[in-house]
């Protein structure tokens, strides 16, 4: 039996998190994970030393308050996984959890590899020396990244994003839409506030309230919300709860974020990979995001691009609406909205733009990951 330590902080490290053990097991069936899980990891078979939401945090301000309770953690779980004599060690994402650990297992001669580069071409650029110190390969999700560390001397395979595999090119909105038993509403737009329970806090007001403003504008408009857990389900219930006022045909979901986004006829998303799925669903969108002021003017101030979102990015122009911070209100949210909805050219150029990064970014991914990992197995 071979062991590979694992750790993945938040939910989008869970799904590439569990892809990759799937994809490693169906082709070994030696392979023991161990490390931090999220409920997909799990289902797949790894075993999580304490719950992947410890990890997840936003912002530095936030981070900062949970400092010393995160650095207790790591040091807790590198003497767990030192003890385990792992043959392999993956961090899913989680860059600044995952390094520190990274190099101390790499001074011990274990195996390590990073999959999902940090945004070292949005901010922080100047990670890259630590990175080598850090890593034997890095699984890069983008394509243009690959260049970049060639030119750093670090090891580095573009495996492109299973999302990308598992969203078909032409989605079946009205099968999603049959799923949710959605019937009698003229538009349907799903709300995506974040996958951290801190996002749910910030962003569920706002899109309430710009739920309430567009069903003023819209007739016969249902709202879509999907929540990743429980517990951020039970964020969103609680300030919709204050809210009963408002006559909002508005439905709450545990899970289900691909039905609701496929479903929909425009998404307002907090940024994210939510905004990367959305693309792949050929999805319109508006882009928000909100935080506290501190960790806003520090970030502000270390980006190095303009624009914030993956379709953006990955487009290399602005190109989907982005309200961040004090630009995101209700007022300028059902803004963009309705002009959105009302430019059918926009929407027809939007299906081009999204299809080409979905044909660039499938690529196999199971496979090349397979490819790579298993050669550091002996």
């Amino acid at each position: 039996m071979k062991t590979i330590a694992i750790v993945a902080g938040e939910s989008s490290g869970d799904l590439l998190g569990s892809h990759l053990i799937k994809s490693l097991k169906s082709t070994r069936s030696d392979l023991k994970f161990i490390g931090v899980a999220g409920p997909k990891m799990v289902k797949e078979g790894a075993i999580s030393y304490f719950p992947m939401e410890e990890l997840s945090v936003r912002g530095y301000f936030e981070a900062i308050k949970k400092l010393f309770h995160l650095l207790k953690l790591r040091r807790n779980l590198l003497n767990q996984i030192l003890d385990a004599k792992p043959d392999l060690f993956i961090g899913v994402d989680a860059p600044d959890f995952n390094f520190w650990i990274e190099r101390q297992l790499k001074k011990k001669g274990i195996p390590v590899i990073h999959y999902v580069s940090p945004s070292i071409w949005a901010w922080r650029g100047g990670r890259l020396k630590m990175i080598k110190k850090s890593i034997d390969h890095m699984l890069t999700i983008f394509p243009f990244e690959r260049k970049i560390y060639s030119k750093a001397n670090i090891e580095s395979t573009f495996v492109g994003h299973p999302l990308a595999e598992m969203i078909p090119l032409n989605p079946n909105k009205k099968k999603a839409q049959a799923k949710l038993k959605i019937i009698k509403a003229t538009k349907v737009i799903a709300l995506l506030p974040g996958s951290r329970q801190g996002e749910v806090k910030w962003h569920a007001q706002l899109l309430i309230d710009s739920a309430i403003e567009l069903s003023k504008k819209i007739r016969d408009v249902k709202f879509l919300v999907p929540l990743p857990t429980r517990q951020t389900y039970d964020i969103f219930s609680r300030v919709l709860f204050k809210n009963t006022h408002a006559e909002l045909d508005i439905q709450l979901l545990i899970g289900h974020a691909s039905d609701a986004i496929n479903a929909a006829d425009l998404v307002i998303v907090a940024s994210g990979t939510a905004t990367l799925e959305t693309a792949l669903y050929k999805k319109p969108m508006v882009v928000i995001y909100k935080m506290s002021s501190i960790s806003w003017q520090i970030l502000k101030r270390m980006r190095y691009l303009p624009y914030v979102s993956l379709p953006n990015i990955l487009l290399n122009k602005f190109f989907v609406p982005e309200l961040l911070q004090k630009e995101a209100t209700p007022e300028n949210i059902t803004s963009k909205a309705i002009e959105i909805l009302k430019d059918a050219p926009y929407r027809k150029n939007l299906l081009v733009q999204f299809t080409k990064i979905h044909h660039q970014l499938k690529q196999n991914t199971s496979d090349r990951l397979n490819k790579i990992i298993l050669k550091f197995i002996k």
